[in-house]
């Protein structure tokens, strides 16, 4: 499935030492002709970290998708009624965010879109990054597996001998991923 002309909501949270691969992974989709929605949470939105400032990210998303971004539960609502998204990529997803989708949690920016978009029965993509991944997250990732129009990006142990519950999601395969999950498939294999 081509990307081009597809309208995407690109929802960023709090897992800021990925922020640097997930923002290529964005200028690709950017690249494939794709409309471009930016989102972020209230803390990646407004927090500086050892990996950049919160200004300087914020620019970026601006200027590669020409648009302002998404940064409250009050801006992010109309995304159900007006159900202009074809697809809704959360890239990064921490575990708080994880915990919020599978609990039906909607107090933030991020999820209060997954929650406004999934009403219109269509595709979230999910790209996780958690430390607790093999921890208490796993509940959580395996609810979401089992949630229709939730689909994961695939993911694996980003550092096992010194963060052994860590899972991260394979940042090259979002483009790959989001075709498939607008056909309604799960990208395969989803452990790598």
């Amino acid at each position: 499935m081509e990307l081009a002309g597809k309208k995407i909501g690109f929802a960023m949270t709090g897992s800021f030492c990925t922020f640097s691969t997930v923002i290529k992974e964005l200028e690709d989709l950017v690249k494939c002709g794709a409309d471009v929605y930016p989102i972020m949470s209230e803390i990646a939105y407004s927090t500086d970290t050892r990996f950049g400032t919160c200004a300087s990210f914020r620019e970026i998303l601006e200027s590669m998708c020409q648009k302002p971004i998404i940064k409250s539960v009050k801006e992010a609502e109309p995304i159900g009624p007006k159900g202009y998204l074809d697809l809704l990529i959360i890239a990064p997803c921490t575990g708080n965010t994880l915990a919020k989708l599978a609990g039906g949690i909607t107090d933030s920016s991020v999820t209060m879109a997954a929650k406004a978009h999934l009403r219109n029965r269509k595709p979230v993509l999910v790209a996780v990054s958690t430390n607790d991944g093999l921890g208490n997250s796993a509940k959580n990732i395996g609810m979401l597996m089992n949630m229709k129009n939730i689909y994961l990006v695939p993911f694996g142990q980003d550092d096992f001998e010194k963060k052994p519950n860590s899972l991260v999601a394979d940042m090259s395969k979002i483009i790959a991923s989001a075709e498939m999950a607008l056909s309604g498939r799960q990208l395969q294999p989803i452990l790598c």
